[in-house]
């Protein structure tokens, strides 16, 4: 059985709140790599929204889950209609 990789989390992921309603916001890319950042948000539901594209830097993560926040509300991230593991 193969091991999962190691993995480096970003000092931006962690609990997000707004409006009332956390997600956890998680930032990675495989430890020891400098390969492209990897984004998902789970909410407090478990739901997981997973972004499609990598990301240059973590940063550039971050600010696309602020603009989404912004753009779309915190809520987007709840979206009980839809099977887990959205993507943007």
């Amino acid at each position: 059985m193969a091991k999962e990789p190691k993995l480096e989390h970003s000092e931006f992921s962690g609990e997000f709140e707004d409006d009332g309603i956390t997600v956890l916001v998680d930032i990675f890319r495989p430890a020891g790599t400098q390969q492209d950042w990897q984004m998902e948000v789970v909410s407090q539901d478990d739901d997981v929204t997973s972004w499609d594209e990598p990301f240059a830097t973590d940063r550039d993560a971050w600010e696309e889950f602020l603009a989404t926040v912004e753009r779309d509300g915190i809520r987007s991230f709840l979206d009980a209609d839809e099977p887990s593991g959205s993507t943007h």
